[in-house]
């Protein structure tokens, strides 16, 4: 597997609170905020990442939202579709289909070991309307 950048997507109840400790205490930066989400990056370390995700959001599979597990590590990597069709041909429980989300990720998520959760992703074009419509107008032209 090609990883790109290593995240840590941590399920919580205040994302905004949660990113700034990490910032004032780890030397993290925040980087997109849309308050259900935000998206950290440790300055010294561009390739990792911590993503705060509000537990209940709609885009939170319902088996993570209910309790079933509280840690998912991301990947992004180059081409997620091989990657998908990779792990399931392994056997790997995909507990998320492969989505395009409106804000630039084609992704999936499978169950791992002790609870823990792995999300594949790759970046796409982000729907440029829907990054407007979320403030983000300024990311998608750059």
């Amino acid at each position: 597997m090609d990883i790109e950048l290593v995240g840590l997507a941590v399920l919580c109840d205040a994302p905004r609170s949660s990113a700034e400790w990490f910032a004032e205490h780890f030397g993290f930066e925040i980087g997109v905020d849309l308050g259900w989400y935000l998206n950290t990056r440790h300055s010294g370390h561009h390739k990792l990442s911590i993503d705060f995700v509000l537990r209940d959001h709609p885009s939170t599979p319902s088996i993570l939202r209910s309790g079933g597990g509280e840690t998912l590590i991301a990947f992004l990597v180059p081409d997620v579709d091989a990657e998908e069709r990779r792990l399931r041909e392994a056997g790997v429980e995909v507990i998320m289909p492969l989505v395009s989300e409106p804000w630039g990720q084609r992704r999936f998520q499978v169950s791992g070991p002790e609870g823990l959760y792995v999300e594949v992703l790759q970046r796409v074009d982000p729907d440029p309307q829907w990054m407007r419509d979320n403030g983000l107008a300024a990311q998608a032209e750059g």
